[in-house]
This record gives structure tokens, C-alpha cells and sequence, in this order.
């Protein structure tokens, strides 16, 4: 018996990749948190398998579901939104299923920063112009952030930002940003990527707050900030074509150049 733990992306069924759609159509259990992933992601599950929205359920309850499979012999597929990875909260879970002796196994899905960038048709690393991307969030009162993960630290970088779990912090990342990297910098505020009704805010530090509170958005939204996401034409090619530039698998430079 395993309990796989599978990315369901952030939302579009059609995300899911070849092998976690195998694995949920072949799991006689499937437990997926239907708050942030959509009912049609899992209904490619068998069927007559025990299909559980857990987003009503404590911790203690999934765990029970699992540890009842687990005495049937039935292999369970936990499904989590984007990448299971990232703020995924499996953690715990996998430090109960040690103590049980239960195995697992982790499917990587497509994270939401991946899909907001393919929804806005842009690269997020562009020659000398961004070259890094800093996942992180914004310190809550449920769970705090480890000293020196701070936004400050993170903002003195001035590379680009993608700050989960904050569209209700507007007003504080402004405040600590805006030192660092201008009032003009651009901000997109990607609601609820890839599905039907997902929306991408673009704005500034300046006036992104007030963009977004007009959409009366307060949840489930993606923060990008950087330079990246504006309107750049005039940056220089990546050298992986450059012909002048010989690589392992371009030994010479192309004649003539």
C-alpha cells in the first residue's frame, strides 16, 4: 500500500501530468483538497472509489482514512493544488505516515508561479534582466517565518518575487518594497491561475492595492513583483543561440560570424 502525494496543478484538469493522472485513475481512495483544487482534476478517479473532499477535515481525520486503507491494502492518492512541494502542508503528514510505517511517494505538479507565467505569455528570466526567482510569503499569525526569511532580506535582492499567501498584506508589502525597488516596479496579482474564472491584476507598488481591492479579491492570488514583468524589449539575447558562442554541443562558432 503507498500513499501518493500528486500536484494537481493550479487548477486547469488538463495540468495534471500523464502519470498523476494514471495514478488517481488507479487508487481506490482518493482524498484531494477541493478548497483549492477543482472536483474535475479527480474525475478520472475509478470508479466506486471512496472520493473525500478534505477540506473540511482536520489533519487527524485524513490520517485515519489513510491508516483505514492502509489495513485494506489500498493504495490512497492524496491530491494537493500546484506543486506539492511548495506550501503544500504534507510534511506532517509524511511524519505521521514514518511513525506508521506507511509508504509514499510524491508526484510534482505544475506550481502556480509557472502557470502565471505561462497565462501571461512571458519568460521570468530574461537576460540581465532577472535571472532569479524567490518563492516565498508573507509571516501570518498561524504559522511564522524563520528568522532571516524576511521580505526586507528578500527585497534587497531586487530580484523577482513571488509572494504567496499575502493579497491580504497589499498594504505591508508596499511599505517594504517600495524602498527597494520603486514605486513604478511592476506587480501582477494572479487570481485563482488556471481556473475558469482566473484573473491577472497588473499594476505597480504604487497602485496595485487598490486594483486589487476593487476586484475585492482576498484570497487565493499569487503576488509578482519585478522588473520582469513589465514591458521589455530592449534586453540581449540569451547566449545559448549566439552564435559566436561555442557550447558543448556547438563546438565551433558558426563560420562567418
Amino acid at each position: 500500500m503507498t500513499v501518493y502525494f500528486i500536484g494537481a496543478g493550479p487548477g486547469d484538469p488538463e495540468l495534471l501530468t500523464k502519470k498523476a493522472e494514471r495514478v488517481i485513475g488507479e487508487c481506490p481512495v482518493c482524498l484531494y483538497a477541493g478548497s483549492l483544487v477543482p472536483a474535475e482534476v479527480v474525475g478520472c478517479a475509478p470508479e466506486g472509489a471512496l472520493v473525500m473532499d478534505t477540506a473540511p477535515m482536520t489533519l487527524e481525520d485524513t490520517h485515519a482514512v489513510i491508516r483505514a486503507a492502509h489495513d485494506k491494502g489500498q493504495d490512497v492518492a492524496r491530491v494537493h493544488s500546484g506543486d506539492p512541494s511548495l506550501y503544500g502542508a504534507i510534511a506532517e503528514q509524511i511524519r505521521r505516515l514514518r511513525a506508521d510505517g506507511i509508504d509514499y511517494q510524491i508526484i510534482p505538479g505544475v506550481p502556480a508561479y509557472a502557470a502565471a507565467a505561462a497565462a501571461l505569455g512571458q519568460e521570468l528570466t530574461v537576460p540581465e534582466v532577472a535571472q532569479s526567482i524567490v518563492l516565498t510569503r508573507v509571516s501570518m499569525k498561524s504559522t511564522s517565518m524563520p528568522d532571516g526569511e524576511t521580505l526586507e532580506n528578500f527585497a534587497r535582492t531586487g530580484t523577482t518575487l513571488a509572494i504567496h499567501l499575502g493579497v491580504r498584506a497589499l498594504r505591508e508589502i508596499e511599505r517594504v518594497l517600495i524602498p527597494h525597488y520603486g514605486a513604478d516596479c511592476p506587480v501582477v496579482v494572479a487570481y485563482r491561475v488556471g481556473w475558469p474564472d482566473q484573473m491577472f491584476i497588473r499594476g505597480t507598488l504604487a497602485d496595485i492595492r487598490l486594483k486589487v481591492r476593487d476586484e475585492k479579491i482576498t484570497r487565493t492570488a499569487l503576488i509578482m513583483v519585478g522588473p520582469v514583468l513589465g514591458e521589455i524589449s530592449d534586453f540581449k539575447d540569451s547566449a545559448l543561440y549566439d552564435p559566436a558562442q561555442p557550447h558543448v554541443l556547438r563546438p565551433k562558432a558558426t563560420a562567418g560570424v
